[in-house]
């Protein structure tokens, strides 16, 4: 039985991932660890490496050498139908855009999502009924994405992340299409997810969202860390 004071265990290890595309390096031996429960913020420069090491975890792409494992799977070495599994199973990614489908309701967007990791459809609407209601927005359930405000968008799509209880939750810019109003939402929103325990992986240029959003921060550059720094976050 581990210790109370034991700190949580690792759910994502880097292990000196590099990945070149042709003459260019994008990620150059990059080590890192994340934490059940934990709040990541990566920073840096568009070009340093951080929406590829986004993309190595979410098993879109493999690594050219060193491993990524992730709730104790090797994920680099899964064939396009384990990743894609591996993906519905484990983790979820909110955009800057979005990416709803157009064509159908808020509840449909969200249901959707469970439906396709397997979930038979009363069970998927209920499901995402629910964490509309949850989010706020459960009365625009029935409108379509184009209707809606920025913010209310990103909260359709954070419900739609959630639907299957991902054990991460990558966010890739989540404020990066939202005005100032809208993104403080968006923060207050990924906050409270991650005090009742979800574990947030952020890539942001915004250091409001970060210092905000996170309990710690990693700094890319040139495909490496090249700073890290622990914040004690306000309650």
């Amino acid at each position: 039985m581990n210790d109370a004071t034991d700190p949580p265990p690792v759910l994502v290890e880097l292990d000196r991932l590099r990945k070149e595309y042709g003459d260019t390096t994008a990620l150059d031996d990059v080590s890192l660890t994340i934490r059940r429960g934990e709040a990541l913020a990566v920073m840096g420069p568009s070009g340093s490496g951080k929406s590829t090491m986004l993309n190595m975890i979410a098993g879109l792409d493999r690594p050219t050498s060193g491993t990524v494992t992730v709730d104790g799977k090797e994920i680099g070495g899964l064939d396009e139908t384990g990743r894609s599994l591996f993906r519905r199973r484990t983790i979820s990614m909110i955009f800057q855009f979005f990416n709803l489908l157009d064509d159908l309701t808020v509840l449909d967007n969200v249901a959707l999502a469970a439906q396709l990791a397997g979930a038979r459809a009363p069970q998927a609407r209920k499901r995402a009924l629910d964490l509309l209601d949850e989010l706020g927005i459960a009365d625009r359930r029935d409108l379509y994405p184009a209707t809606l405000s920025g913010g209310e968008r990103q909260r359709a799509a954070v419900a739609r992340a959630l639907v299957n209880r991902p054990a991460l939750l990558l966010a890739d810019e989540p404020t990066g299409a939202l005005d100032s109003q809208a993104g403080e939402q968006v923060m207050d929103l990924l906050i409270d997810l991650n005090q009742i325990g979800q574990t947030l992986l952020i890539v942001t240029h915004d250091p409001n969202l970060a210092v905000r959003c996170a309990g710690r921060i990693v700094e890319f550059a040139d495909g490496r860390i090249v700073g890290e720094r622990t914040l004690e976050r306000a309650s």
